[in-house]
C-alpha cells in the first residue's frame, strides 16, 4: 500500500508544494512543530533513508540544501535545523525545520495546526526565496 508521501509524489492528496525536480519533492508538514517546517522526499518509496542507494541519498540532502537558504529568507530564524526521524511515515524524508531555540526541533512537542490558508501563504512566501 502506497505510503502518504507516495500519494502526493502521485497527486492523490494535495500539499503546498515548495520545490520538485524529477525525484525529489519539498513540501510544508501540514501539522508543523514551527511555522516554515517543510518535508523533503525522494519520490521513490523507500521506507528507511539510509536503504536508499547512496547516490540517491546524497542528491536528497543537496535537494534540501537548495531549500533551506529560502525557508530562511522566508520565516525568521537563526538556523534551519535538520532531522531524520522516520517513525512516523514509511517513506524516507528530511525534516527543515526553522529555529531559533533548541525546542523548536522538538518533535515531543505539541503540533501547530495551521489552516490552509495559512500554510498557503507560508509556502508562497518560501517559493519566492528559492533560487
Amino acid at each position: 500500500m502506497a505510503t502518504i508521501f507516495t500519494k502526493i509524489v502521485n497527486r492523490e492528496i494535495p500539499c503546498h508544494l515548495i520545490a520538485e525536480d524529477d525525484r525529489f519533492m519539498a513540501f510544508l508538514d501540514v501539522m508543523p512543530l514551527v511555522e516554515g517546517h517543510v518535508l523533503v522526499i525522494p519520490k521513490q518509496e523507500v521506507d528507511y533513508i539510509f536503504d536508499l542507494e547512496p547516490e540517491l541519498l546524497g542528491d536528497l540532502m543537496k535537494f534540501a540544501q537548495k531549500v533551506a537558504p529560502a525557508i530562511k529568507k522566508a520565516i525568521p530564524c537563526k538556523r534551519v535545523g535538520v532531522a531524520v526521524i522516520g517513525l512516523e511515515v514509511p517513506h524516507a524524508h528530511v525534516h527543515l525545520v526553522p529555529m531559533n531555540r533548541m525546542l523548536d526541533i522538538n518533535f515531543s512537542q505539541e503540533k501547530l495546526k495551521p489552516s490552509q490558508e495559512s500554510l498557503a501563504a507560508t509556502a508562497e512566501k518560501i517559493r519566492s526565496y528559492l533560487l
